[in-house]
């Protein structure tokens, strides 16, 4: 448990390389993968990768690394960082 915590923890960033490589880090847990989309946990949130013909080639738990490869389409955050709520969702707790 303790090794999710710090893939969870990890810095997030992305690297997209002519839209045919793409490199997440700060991965904790691929939720679903299939040829047009990825959905993964990351430190700052979901992250749902849309695209064509994509290919996980490395997932590593350890390090929180994901790297994919196709044509990737769009790249979005479906929800907020955890500590990042807005006002009203404080409020209307």
């Amino acid at each position: 448990m303790p090794e999710e915590k710090s893939a969870a923890k990890a810095p997030h960033s992305l690297i997209l390389e002519n839209r045919r490589s793409l490199t997440v880090t700060g991965v904790s847990d691929v939720d679903s993968f299939d040829e047009q989309a990825v959905a993964a946990s990351t430190s700052l949130g979901s992250l749902m990768i849309r695209g064509a013909g994509l290919e996980m080639e490395r997932l590593d738990r350890e390090t929180g690394e994901l790297l994919l490869k196709g044509e990737i389409s769009s790249i979005t955050y479906t929800d907020r960082a955890p500590g990042k709520e807005g006002f009203f969702a404080r409020i209307f707790r």
